[in-house]
């Protein structure tokens, strides 16, 4: 174990290096890549010195009580190895996880999408409960999030949002939430009590910088249009609102949620760089998880992956069979568990792929 970290701290020193020098920091893709790379060994380095200090704590320990001479020092030295041998196997764990390689895109920020599936007037509202779920849960990260487009529910709710969210890890955190959530309940236009089952769609995109897509803007038809508010009435009589079409691939994006048509035509840019994106990174998901037999990132957008059931209080992730009754919390934006379990079924099967290299 310390020699593979000694040989990522070479690494770490290089980083540490070439992060000041001024050829890199002119070229912008270079150096945020060196940047994360650099946020990413900063915190093995520290486990690093813990296991280090662990590691001399157990060798002291050792040296005084096979010297003996003092009994209250060696009695002192059984219960610092007792302590620094339990350390050990829970760091050098961590360490593992930690040396399991990184997505690339996991520290980019995303573009969350949600859309109403079956289930009429219901699916929209359920829409709009985990679109809450999700800005309650991004708050309690401490990221921030912003409108892009949207389209409300007739009885509430949405048919469909879009929101960028920007932080720390947010897609690598995110990304999980894709594919189809379903619900169990009484809604609230059933007379007779019964128990419907209605869907809604996640989807998460990484958000593409401008160097990680090129669009030909020749390849891109622009429309403007008046932004609408609810009920489909005009917000405004400016044509601020735009809708981009790649020629190409088909793909749509639109933003109205800002007042400036300039602002509108960046941020409908920025989601359809991510869209493009997120076509190429779906097929080489789907290829690695085919690969690796993956139960968490299947690649497949369609697949059913939890269902809230409110009578019993339960929500399911089918993908891991974590069942938690704590509907009422997660639906609140709790949702935390569920992912930390995800991530440790992905690294878990990152682990076994990568065998005796980690």
């Amino acid at each position: 174990m310390l020699e593979r970290l000694n040989f990522i701290k070479q690494r770490f020193d290089e980083v540490s290096d070439l992060i000041i020098q001024p050829d890199i920091i002119s070229d912008q893709k270079r150096y945020v890549e060196l940047n994360k790379e650099y946020k990413d060994l900063r915190a093995i380095m520290d486990e690093r010195e813990n296991y280090i200090k662990q590691t001399q704590r157990i060798e002291e320990a050792k040296e005084i009580i096979a010297d003996g001479s003092d009994p209250e020092m060696t009695e002192m030295a059984k219960m610092q190895l007792e302590e620094a041998e339990s350390i050990i196997p829970g760091l050098e764990e961590k360490i593992r996880f930690m040396l399991v390689p990184k997505d690339p895109e996991d520290s980019k920020n995303a573009v969350m999408e949600i859309r109403a599936g079956t289930g009429g007037d219901e699916a929209s509202i359920f829409a709009g409960d985990i679109y809450r779920m999700y800005m309650k849960y991004c708050e309690s990260k401490g990221w921030k999030t912003s409108t892009i487009d949207y389209s409300e529910g007739t009885s509430g709710g949405f048919k469909e949002i879009q929101v960028e969210v920007t932080g720390e890890d947010v897609y690598g955190t995110l990304r999980f939430e894709a594919g189809v959530h379903r619900v169990q309940r009484v809604p609230q236009t059933e007379t007779q009590g019964r128990v419907h089952t209605s869907a809604a769609t996640v989807m998460v995109f990484p958000e593409a910088e401008e160097f990680d897509v090129e669009i030909n803007p020749k390849e891109v038809r622009i429309d403007f249009f008046c932004s609408s508010g609810p009920g489909g009435q005009s917000v405004n009589t400016t044509y601020s609102a735009v809708r981009l079409t790649h020629i190409p691939t088909g793909l749509v994006a639109q933003c109205q949620d800002q007042k400036s048509q300039h602002k509108n035509k960046e941020k409908a840019f920025k989601v359809l760089r991510s869209r493009l994106y997120d076509m190429e990174l779906a097929k080489k998901q789907e290829a690695d998880a085919a690969k690796r037999g993956s139960m968490v990132t299947s690649g497949d957008r369609s697949a059913k992956i939890r269902t809230y059931n409110y009578p019993q209080g339960r929500v399911t992730d089918h993908r891991i069979n974590l069942t938690l009754y704590d509907l009422s919390n997660i639906i609140d934006g709790d949702i935390q568990r569920i992912i930390d379990e995800l991530q440790l079924v992905s690294n878990t099967e990152k682990l076994a792929e990568g065998g005796d290299a980690i």
